[in-house]
């Protein structure tokens, strides 16, 4: 019977060897982090040959494929992660991206129990619309945006 788990053994770690040859022979695709911050963008070098871009979820980034110049624009939507996949015109993947979108490092956030408000700071603190402020001081921040938006255009 010793002889038996023996030989069943070997063709275990022989068969398992095989499965990690396979395994390692399969190019993978190096995985970088792109951080944006949020409601910003970024300009980033892509692969030569790239033709298409995917997107995990594109609330979270959007990005946009130059024309010339191996590069695109990462713009940060909304707080998280996603990722980014990058496509030849054969549809064969080129790299593959995790896109970490933050929030302004010159940020102060005032929390007043489950409220909260944000302001950017640079130099002096400003109220600024932030996903998940307190709705009221997003909208009103948003209306005072707007409003001053109209006002620089003469509408």
């Amino acid at each position: 019977m010793g002889v038996h788990i023996s030989k069943l053994c070997q063709r275990g770690l022989g068969a398992l060897s095989i499965g990690l040859a396979l395994v390692v022979s399969v190019p993978a695709l190096a995985v970088d982090t792109v951080t944006v911050t949020v409601d910003q963008a970024k300009i980033v070098q892509i692969p030569p040959g790239t033709r298409t871009l995917i997107i995990g979820n594109p609330m979270i980034a959007d990005v946009t494929l130059l024309k010339s110049g191996g590069t695109m624009i990462v713009t940060g939507k909304g707080f998280g992660e996603t990722n980014m996949i990058a496509l030849d015109s054969n549809g064969s993947p080129l790299a593959e991206s995790n896109i970490l979108v933050v929030g302004d490092p010159r940020g102060l956030v005032v929390q007043r129990g489950m409220e909260r408000e944000s302001y950017t700071c640079a130099p002096r603190c400003q109220p600024t619309a932030v996903l998940g402020d307190n709705s009221a001081f997003f909208n009103n921040v948003a209306s005072q945006i707007q409003a001053h938006n109209s006002d620089a255009l003469g509408k």
